[in-house]
């Protein structure tokens, strides 16, 4: 039987809860109804409603729950008609000791963000994959196996990696047709697959939707349109570059990564720069949610070629630091070294095979598995 996992966003959720209702979103599996069911054993008297449940549907649709209920989880809410406006109703009349939990798939974050019915009536927590920094006093795992399991929990907790790549083909699956079809009803599922498939095998790299269109024999607003589509789903994000004051800059090219490592096709290179991105997205959320601050997650690259993997950046203007992560070269990256002297620009190597912690002219090479484990210090 495996341990339960304590989620860090558990004691800010209770407090937020306090104050208004609060939304936790992210990608499907990622955790978000085991989350609730803790965040439940908090209360007296909590009610869990999945609208995927016809008997869960039925109470919603009467307003049926419970009146002494000071907890009300409504699952999948987002697909029921009007959602938003139902919500606004309840929360507008709910006795003041009923506190409000609405997850669901990462649709719920696509869908809140059009309209403002809501405004002023919720908080919004991202809950994202796991990453050494949550785990690290409840599972001692080395990044390699981050690399190979990705931070999802299913796959993360099975017992072998057969388990967890029968996880993953199932999840793969259900992605690409129920959640897409229930997203947008009209849809190439066979050309989708195919812009997936291109996808896996191109981390870190600018993407160009030219040459993907030309690889699945599609047009380039077609394929952007997809792109989007799978970024909408939390399947995968884009990475943009960071331009102001940059001499230059490089500015409409975006990187895509999984947030599921275990997706991506490539050497190990390619799946250690795609888990540093996870976990850096991560860190910029969590200080976004819990701090009310505008973190980003960027890269640098100029029309010379010159490029650093990734930056910090708050308020798209002022850099926290630029970060370079490698396998195993202990020698300081010359475009690092460059972006760093030049803009001046605090500047960091995250190495993941590093004998020996040091600093050169100010900018420091540190092992992967102390910065990941410590990464609420990247700015």
């Amino acid at each position: 039987m495996k341990k339960e996992i304590h989620r860090q966003r558990t004691k800010a959720i209770l407090k937020d809860l306090e104050k208004k209702m609060v939304f936790v979103v992210g990608p499907r599996q990622a955790g978000k109804t085991y989350l609730s069911k803790q965040i439940a054993k908090k209360f007296q008297s909590p009610v869990f409603l999945n609208y995927d449940f016809i008997e869960d549907r039925n109470i919603i649709h009467n307003l049926a729950w419970d009146t002494d209920a000071d907890l009300i989880v409504f699952d999948e809410l987002h697909k029921m008609r009007g959602w938003k406006n139902f919500l606004k109703g309840v929360y507008d009349k709910k006795p003041e000791k009923m506190k409000i939990l609405v997850t669901g798939s990462a649709r719920l974050d696509v869908y809140r963000k059009t309209g403002d019915s809501m405004a002023g009536r919720f908080f919004v927590h991202h809950l994202m994959p796991f990453c050494p920094s949550e785990l690290a006093d409840q599972y001692n795992k080395r990044i390699g196996f981050f690399m190979e399991r990705g931070g999802f929990p299913e796959p993360f907790l099975a017992d072998s990696e057969i388990e967890a790549q029968k996880w993953r083909n199932g999840y793969i699956d259900s992605l690409l047709r129920d959640d897409v079809f229930s997203l947008k009803k009209i849809v190439n599922i066979k050309l989708l697959e195919n812009i997936f498939a291109v996808l896996r095998r191109k981390i870190g790299s600018p993407i160009s939707y030219s040459s993907i269109a030309s690889d699945v024999q599609s047009s380039h607003p077609v394929v952007k349109n997809y792109i989007d589509l799978l970024e909408s789903l939390y399947i995968i994000f884009r990475v943009p570059t960071f331009s102001k004051k940059i001499s230059r800059s490089i500015l409409k090219e975006q990187k895509i990564y999984f947030f599921d490592t275990g997706m991506v096709v490539g050497d190990r290179g390619v799946k250690f720069e795609n888990f540093a991105a996870v976990c850096l997205l991560k860190e910029c959320l969590r200080k976004n949610d819990l701090y009310g601050k505008k973190y980003g997650l960027k890269y640098l690259r100029d029309k010379e070629g010159r490029e650093v993997d990734f930056v910090v950046a708050e308020n798209d203007d002022i850099v926290k630091k630029i970060i370079e992560v490698k396998l195993s070269k202990s020698e300081i990256s010359k475009h690092l070294r460059y972006f760093s002297k030049k803009y001046d620009f605090p500047a960091l190597q995250v190495v993941k095979n590093l004998h020996t912690e040091k600093e050169i002219n100010g900018i420091k090479i540190v092992k992967a598995e102390n910065f990941f484990q410590k990464i609420n210090n990247v700015g």
